[in-house]
Parts: C-alpha cells; sequence; structure tokens
C-alpha cells in the first residue's frame, strides 16, 4: 500500500509502544500457560509427548503463522508499495493457494503421525509415543489455520494494525490454561499421576487446536472490516503482486520449514535422555518470552521500512536502518542474555519449580536456559538480516543458508551432545544461528556494494563487554544476597532474583549510555516523549 493510501504513519517509538504492551500481554499469558504445564505434567509422559507432537504443527504456527514469518515478511513486502484497493484480491488469491497446499500437509500428518513420531522419537517410552502419535493427529489442523494466521498478519501489519498482531497469541495460551484448569477441577492432585497422562496428553493438544482457530478467527473479522480481503476464492495466480509474494515466500517458507528439521534432529539425539525434550520447552519459553517481545518491537516497524528503502537510490538510508536494527538487537538482547546466563536457576526455581516439577527437573532446564541465553543476540541478528533480503526481494539467500545449516546442526548435534548432552543440543543451534548471521552480513556486503563494519562493529564489540561486565556483577550480587537471605522460599528468591537482576541491567545502562551510541540514545529520547507525562 502506497504512502498516500495509509493513516499517517506512526513514529517508530510510538509503534514500539504499541507493540511492546500488545507483546508483554501475550507473553506472560504464555508464560502462564508453561507454568501450568509444569505444575501439572512436570517432565512427564504428557508433556515429553506433547513436545515430540509439537514438531509439525506447532512450529507451522509459529513460523509461518507467527509475526515475522515467512508468510508475514512476503505479504508486507508486497503489500507496503501497492495501493489499498489492490490488497483484497491479492490477500485472497494468495489465502487460496496457501491453503490449498497447507490443506496437503494436514492430511499428510494425520496419515503419518505414526511414522512422524517413529522418526524423530526412536527412544521414547511406548506410552508417551501413543500419546505423541494421537496429539499429531489433534493437532493436524493447525498446518491450515498457520498459513491463514500468518497471510492475516502481513496484511494487518501492511495497514498499520500493530495491536492486534502482537496480544492474538495469548488465546492459544488462553485455551491451553483453561483446558488444564477443568482437567485439574476434576482429578485434583491425581493429575501429574501417571495413568492420566494420556487424558493430560489430549487436553494440551485439543487446547492448543482450539487456540489456533480462535486466533485467526478474530484476525479474519478484522481482516474483513477494514475491506482487506475475506474467504473468497481467487485464482489469479499470474498477476505481478501474486507473483511477486511466490518468490519471496517460497524460498522463505521452505527455508523457516527447514528450522523443524533442525529441532527434529535436536530431538532425535535428545530422545534416550529423560526429559531432555520437555526440558527444551520449558527452557525455550524463558527466552522466548523477552525475545518475542524485543523481536516484534525491533522488527515489526522496520519491515515496511526495509521494503521502502529497497531501490539502489535508497541503499545509503537502508544501511542506516540495517544498523539501528542491529545496534537495537545488541542492547537488548545482550544483556539479557547474560542474565539468563548468570541467574538461570533461581529464573527456573520462581517460574517453575512447584506441583510435579522438582528439583531435578530445574537442574535440567537451568543448563539449558545457560546455552539459550549465550545465543540470544545471534537468533535476533539473524532475523533482522533475513528481513532485509526479503524486503529486496530475495529470498533465494536465507534458503540457501538454512539448507547448509541443516547439516551443519546435525554435524554440530553430533559433536556436542556427548561432552555436554542436553545442553550440547542448544549449543548447535547457537553456533548455526552464529553461522547464519556471519553469512549473511558478508553477502549483504556484495550485494549492497560494502557496509560499514567498523561503525558496526566497535559498538556491538562495546555492548558484549558491557554485558559481560553487567553479568559478573549481577552473579556477585546473587551471591551475596544468598550469603545473606539464604536459598530457600519463594519469596526470598523473588528478592534475590529481582536485586541481583536490576544490579545487572543497572551497570549495563551505565555503559551503554556512556558509549554514546546515536541510535540508541535517540530510541530512548522518544520512547521518554511518548511515556513521560506531559
Amino acid at each position: 500500500m502506497t504512502k498516500q493510501d495509509q493513516k499517517p504513519s506512526r513514529s517508530f517509538a510510538g509503534i514500539a509502544g504499541i507493540v511492546a504492551i500488545a507483546t508483554l500481554i501475550s507473553k506472560v499469558f504464555g508464560l502462564i500457560r508453561q507454568q501450568a504445564i509444569a505444575a501439572a505434567f512436570g517432565v512427564g509422559a504428557a508433556a515429553t509427548a506433547y513436545s515430540y507432537a509439537y514438531i509439525i504443527p506447532g512450529f507451522l504456527l509459529i513460523l509461518l503463522g507467527g509475526v515475522n514469518g515467512p508468510l508475514h515478511s512476503a505479504i508486507v513486502s508486497v503489500l507496503a508499495k501497492r495501493k489499498q484497493e489492490e490488497a483484497a484480491p491479492l490477500v485472497e488469491t494468495v489465502t487460496t493457494l496457501v491453503g490449498g497446499l497447507l490443506l496437503l500437509v494436514t492430511l499428510a500428518q494425520i496419515v503419518f503421525a505414526d511414522e512422524i513420531v517413529g522418526l524423530v522419537g526412536y527412544g521414547l517410552e511406548e506410552t508417551t509415543r501413543a500419546i505423541a502419535v494421537q496429539q499429531i493427529r489433534i493437532m493436524a489442523p493447525m498446518a491450515l489455520f498457520s498459513g491463514l494466521i500468518g497471510i492475516g498478519f502481513g496484511t494487518l501489519n501492511a495497514a498499520n494494525q500493530y495491536w492486534l498482531l502482537s496480544i492474538s497469541p495469548l488465546l492459544s495460551s488462553i485455551t491451553v490454561i483453561a483446558g488444564i484448569g477443568i482437567l485439574t477441577l476434576q482429578l485434583g492432585k491425581d493429575i501429574i499421576r501417571p495413568e492420566y497422562a494420556f487424558i493430560g496428553g489430549m487436553m494440551l493438544a485439543w487446547g492448543t487446536l482450539a487456540g489456533a482457530i480462535l486466533q485467526w478467527l478474530v484476525q479474519l473479522i478484522v481482516q474483513w472490516r477494514l475491506g482487506l480481503g475475506t474467504l473468497r476464492l481467487r485464482f489469479d495466480f499470474k498477476s505481478p503482486g501474486v507473483q511477486e509474494v511466490i518468490k519471496i515466500m517460497t524460498p522463505a517458507t521452505i527455508s523457516s520449514g527447514m528450522m523443524p528439521i533442525n529441532v527434529a534432529t535436536a530431538l532425535y539425539f535428545a530422545s534416550p535422555i529423560p526429559g531432555a525434550a520437555a526440558g527444551f520447552n520449558y527452557a525455550n519459553l524463558l527466552v522466548q518470552t523477552p525475545l518475542g517481545i524485543i523481536s516484534n518491537i525491533v522488527l515489526l516497524p522496520l519491515l515496511p521500512i526495509f521494503a521502502k528503502l529497497a531501490e539502489p537510490e535508497n541503499w545509503p538510508d537502508l544501511k542506516l536502518r540495517i544498523r539501528q536494527g542491529l545496534l537495537l538487537t545488541a542492547v537488548t538482547m545482550l544483556p539479557l542474555g547474560a542474565l539468563m546466563v548468570v541467574l538461570s536457576v533461581p529464573i527456573v526455581q520462581v517460574v517453575y519449580e512447584r506441583g510435579a516439577f522438582k528439583q531435578d527437573a530445574t537442574q535440567l532446564v537451568s543448563s539449558l536456559l545457560i546455552a539459550y541465553g549465550i545465543g540470544m543476540f545471534a537468533y535476533l541478528g539473524r532475523d533482522v538480516l533475513v528481513r532485509v533480503f526479503y524486503a529486496l526481494g530475495d529470498g533465494q539467500t536465507p534458503f540457501r543458508i538454512s539448507a547448509f545449516n541443516i547439516f551443519l546442526n546435525a554435524f554440530l548435534d553430533w559433536i556436542l551432545v556427548k561432552p555436554f548432552g542436553a545442553s550440547g543440543l542448544v549449543l548447535a543451534t547457537v553456533g548455526v544461528n552464529c553461522s547464519s548471521m556471519l553469512m549473511l552480513l558478508w553477502l549483504l556486503d556484495r550485494k549492497l556494494n560494502g557496509l560499514p563494519w567498523r561503525e558496526w562493529s566497535v559498538p556491538i564489540i562495546g555492548l558484549t563487554a558491557a554485558s559481560v561486565v553487567a553479568g559478573v556483577a549481577s552473579y556477585g550480587t546473587l551471591l551475596g544476597c544468598q550469603y545473606v537471605l539464604g536459598k530457600e522460599g519463594l519469596l526470598i528468591l523473588l528478592i534475590e532474583l529481582a536485586v541481583a537482576g536490576l544490579v545487572g541491567i543497572g551497570v549495563f545502562a551505565i555503559i551503554a549510555l556512556l558509549m554514546k551510541i546515536p541510535e540508541v540514545n535517540t530510541f530512548i529520547s522518544r520512547l521518554r516523549q511518548r511515556f513521560s507525562p506531559r
């Protein structure tokens, strides 16, 4: 949609404020959902089976149906350059095409559910395996809804609708939480008994599917009201706009589709390790909560801007925006990653350690959280660079890198699982993300006729050093608090975690402000102007 067809655009900081609040609400509900699962099922059969069953339907929902996913990115990249009246026919045609393909994926999951579980969970106990097979068949329609949700996200983003994009994922959390609540009322403390694992597993699957359907319906209503497409079938696949979407979407979707392969590979190596699969889910949720918020704040406003600066004459401005995205990623992800590493045990204890979730589960999940924390900057930095390629109409480059990373990930899994156990599988993912980021930067340097490497690298190196110092300060504060207050009791843990976290953030903020990075100072200044009393 061209500029004249839209309402006056909000400022970057204004959009960031909307996205931050909405995403925070959504992520809090996601965290509560995971807490409910942990308390009800721990790392038992129901939760472990769900980790395997969720590989395909869940990752389709996250990747294809997620904000900043390939469908979202392709739709935004195309609609941002077109008039509003072109949107509805284009969206309806893309929906027809994607919906038809994902119906086939849905049927394939139902038919081959047993083979899927057998492939990735060769070491699973028989009861756990049977639960996973049934969960896949229940959640199979999420393949279709993931595509519809992703298209809707892109359509609403191009129309400057940010609130619904960021808050609607909480609907999936609400349905699962409600299901666990109903089951708990019926079974009470017996919910943790092994003989009820099958019932619990089915509830998780049905609740997840219901949430996806509800998310799509809410989104669809808003899309209709804005005149941005209905459920009408259109087959105008050769129109220029649709062809451009296909050109970006196809390699991007295939590229994103390779991530479940990497996850399945990790789960294959993890299946002999007791509780590892469920542990991945718990640790990943702790990382994805802040990561998802920052990701939406950084990527949602930048993606349409990248698309509008795709022409060669605008490349100097595009490079400034890329730098802005990377520095905002560094100033948020690096200190958060450091805090995840040094405060992993109390974080897991506060969030999960209750009910069926015992101390051995805390040790497992905290070790995984350390590994995840190390790679937070690379995870989001890679996503920023991938969106630049999408905006430039190049989906092939991220696809080729993803294809290479399948083999790199499998090799690193094989190498690292023996010395580091389950944590080694997370470190393999971190290595893949770092490799992807470096390759994308090198190729972007060639594509944009050179990048200002020194101007980009010096502040990022400085922020990395600041994060290390902040992590050391936070850990020292934690040890001091534990010496004075002890290590027992939820209230004591909360106090220690809050004090140590605030010290770490404070130390990092002081160093970052002394570095006088223009983009960071401008962003903070605009946020202060927006939220300060008038």
